[in-house]
């Protein structure tokens, strides 16, 4: 069973930077999709970013040109570099990965299709004062 633990959330001023992390095992990591969502108080939960086995990546227009998923293979290791921050960002950020064995679509269509994901984190806190 694989299993996903979120770390690096914190508070941040706007305009500054903050970097998540994901960790998770061998058999997670072989996950054909891999994504960042974040739930904002009040909204509903959205995706941020994916990345799969060939390391493209895409994200949501609201985070496009500040946000950086990327991973480590070999440390089983999902990040999520976050700039620029605004308090639009404030949310619990959650890191999942697709299941394993099947064929999942990753990039901006596999944002809208929380049920290709198995596996996920229990949320990192991140919030950005103005």
């Amino acid at each position: 069973q694989a299993q996903l633990t979120e770390s690096g959330g914190g508070s941040v001023e706007v305009g500054g930077s903050l970097r998540l992390s994901c960790a998770g095992t061998k058999d997670t990591f072989r996950s054909t999709c891999m994504a960042w969502f974040r739930q904002a108080p009040g909204k509903e939960r959205e995706g941020v970013a994916t990345i799969d086995t060939d390391v493209a990546t895409d994200y949501s227009r609201s985070v496009a040109g500040r946000f950086t998923i990327s991973k480590d293979n070999a440390k089983n290791i999902l990040y999520l570099e976050m700039n620029n921050l605004s308090p639009e960002d404030t949310a619990i950020y959650y890191c999942a990965a697709t299941w394993l064995g099947l064929f999942s679509e990753c990039g901006v269509p596999a944002m809208k299709t929380e049920a290709s994901f198995g596996y996920w984190g229990q949320g990192t806190q991140v919030t950005v004062s103005s």
